[in-house]
């Protein structure tokens, strides 16, 4: 006779274990150690009665859903790849599950769909949750931890980014220095994503520290996306007596595709007539036609430090740091004009 797994409780686990009650509950909820023997023996009885611990009851006694959340505001970029890789392989390794929700700032109606009610702590990328959230979730002792983004200036709470501003000062300066590039076109990302700030503060002051007029003309919103940068490049190509430009900073290297399709639709050269340049050297960077100039950045290191520090904050272990700076790095190819 088979037996039904609904039907079959923990004492019976334990019977045919020979191990007690307790045991079986601390295996199940992994909140005291057991021996691998012990551990062993449980796994192989609970296959054969085909025994399933019931989520919710675990949950009650330990007061735990062993559940991280991974709040985005969207998830349209292959920038997410390597991100995702990072934090997947450490809640793994905790033996905790991952849940991923995105959520626009200014869905009032509705609540963010991931917090308190359905994890034990999360990971907010960017602008998933307004300074106003933050405050609120972390006046509840809520665990978080910010993803390339920086905590609001009243409350602490842990931050993984990565340096945006010197590196883009660098990519920018090195066109105009090796390339003699003075017309270089701006595609900013979201207007309320401190990656995007940063970046743009980069690009300004190269052109201050080289004697170069901002020209506001000369910056359009690409939202770090291959759609939205192509049509709004097309778009000022298209326009009558739109201002000249020599070069491109898009912004990410997402954004990059859609520059590059843009430029060939109409007819420019790459690198000869227009130098192109991106940032996060994303894994289809090298193989873009030309390969593309751009800023490596850690993107996994970045979710596995968060990841990292959200399960120290559930063993009470509070960094002393607030934000971890994580470095970039300039990566020359032939978009740009060298012949790397």
């Amino acid at each position: 006779m088979t037996i039904k797994s609904d039907s079959v409780t923990i004492r019976e686990v334990a019977q045919k274990a020979g191990v007690s009650v307790a045991t079986v509950s601390r295996y199940i909820n992994r909140n005291a150690p057991i021996s691998k023997d012990v551990a062993e023996r449980l796994k192989q009885v609970m296959t054969e009665l085909r025994y399933v611990p019931h989520a919710a009851a675990r949950q009650l006694a330990s007061q735990k859903t062993r559940v991280v959340g991974l709040l985005l505001n969207t998830l349209h970029n292959d920038f997410f790849v390597p991100l995702l890789n990072g934090i997947e392989a450490v809640v793994r390794k905790h033996e905790y599950n991952l849940v991923i929700a995105t959520y626009l700032i200014g869905s009032r109606e509705m609540p963010p769909p991931i917090g308190p009610h359905n994890t034990d702590g999360m990971l907010v990328f960017s602008d998933g949750l307004s300074d106003d959230d933050l405050i609120s979730l972390n006046d509840r002792k809520f665990p978080m931890v910010l993803v390339h983004r920086t905590p609001p200036a009243s409350v602490k709470i842990p931050s993984v980014t990565v340096e945006n501003k010197k590196i883009s000062f660098e990519l920018v300066n090195h066109l105009i220095k090796v390339h003699g590039r003075k017309r270089i076109m701006l595609l900013r990302g979201p207007l309320h994503q401190e990656d995007s700030h940063w970046r743009e503060s980069g690009y300004r002051s190269a052109l201050e520290a080289n004697g170069i007029p901002f020209d506001e003309q000369l910056v359009l919103n690409g939202d770090f996306e291959r759609n939205t940068a192509r049509k709004v490049l097309n778009e000022f190509i298209a326009a009558e007596n739109h201002v000249s430009f020599d070069a491109i900073f898009t912004g990410d290297d997402d954004a990059a595709i859609g520059v590059l399709t843009s430029l060939r639709e109409n007819s420019y050269r790459i690198p000869e007539d227009v130098s192109v340049v991106g940032f996060d050297d994303l894994g289809f960077s090298a193989f873009l036609t030309p390969p593309l100039t751009t800023v490596s950045a850690p993107t996994e290191t970045v979710g596995r430090i968060a990841a990292e520090r959200l399960f120290s904050l559930f063993d009470k272990q509070y960094p002393e740091e607030d934000v971890i700076l994580l470095p970039t790095e300039l990566i020359i190819r032939r978009s740009c004009g060298c012949q790397a």
